[in-house]
């Protein structure tokens, strides 16, 4: 009996005219079905977020390399949401999201889009990939990480994969011949130099910026941030689990003025 072809469902938080799409499509074609369900317009940093209080609207496009899709007025994850709710004709076996332009490491992770749309495919059982290029600028070549999730992918899809954590990937803006190798990873830590700007509109009424640019993060070894300062590709699993554990019995110990006790019900 032949066995069924396995679908992949490509999503973003850069938009439908992210020049990423094209060559992550082609290269995951080649080993799968691939849909692509992507947001209308740029939602970076959007995290998590969904919609609740509008209906969602979903209309057929292409790609700028021709390569048909789905485009919708919603979140990323609303983008996930749709498709293993029942909007294509199968629920997807994997979920890539990405190419996203600019790196997702350490605390980036809590505010991108990006990883929350794979975050959104673990929560609904699907084995999720969220992949990054460390760069922004224009004329990026995205071949040798689009090449990376289609290896990625094809591992995943060949050998199972847990189901209770996503796969987030960095890959450095560089040639394929001077990327220097694969590191598994863990998250490191990034710092931004925040501020809050405040200007005046032409009817003198104050509007505010809000951020800063990323300075030097933590380089210890074995993490993302490490990783990619060595033109290595980062791989670092993530867990939906923020319980913070070691605090669990600490926790416990304190004096919190209530009549009952106080209860472990973790380890």
């Amino acid at each position: 009996m032949t066995e069924e072809p396995k679908h992949i469902l490509i999503t973003n938080d850069d938009g439908i005219e992210s020049d990423a799409l094209g060559p992550l499509a082609d290269a995951l074609g080649a080993i799968g079905g691939v849909d692509i369900i992507v947001p209308e317009r740029n939602w970076s940093g959007a995290s998590h977020s969904i919609t609740l209080y509008r209906p969602l609207r979903v209309k057929a496009t292409q790609l700028r390399s021709g390569q048909p899709a789905y485009m919708s007025d919603g979140s990323p994850t609303d983008c996930v949401r749709l498709a293993v709710l029942g909007f294509l004709p199968q629920k997807p076996d994997l979920v890539v999201s990405g190419i996203n332009r600019g790196s997702n490491m350490g605390d980036d992770i809590t505010y991108s889009g990006t990883v929350a749309a794979a975050m959104e495919g673990l929560l609904s059982g699907v084995p999720s990939i969220a992949i990054s290029i460390g760069a922004f600028g224009a004329n990026i070549d995205f071949g040798p990480a689009a090449s990376f999730a289609a290896l990625l992918a094809k591992n995943i899809l060949a050998r199972g994969f847990s189901s209770d954590a996503l796969l987030n990937v960095n890959v450095p803006a560089l040639p394929r011949e001077r990327i220097t190798g694969v590191e598994v990873t863990r998250l490191g830590k990034r710092n931004y130099r925040d501020q809050l700007v405040e200007r005046l509109d032409p009817y003198g009424e104050p509007y505010y910026w809000v951020g800063g640019p990323a300075v030097a993060g933590d380089a210890e070894p074995g993490t993302d941030v490490a990783a990619l300062r060595q033109s290595k590709i980062s791989v670092t699993p993530i867990y939906l689990d923020l319980t913070s554990h070691e605090l669990i019995h600490e926790l416990a110990t304190w004096d919190w003025g209530w009549t009952a006790p106080v209860e472990v019900s973790a380890d």
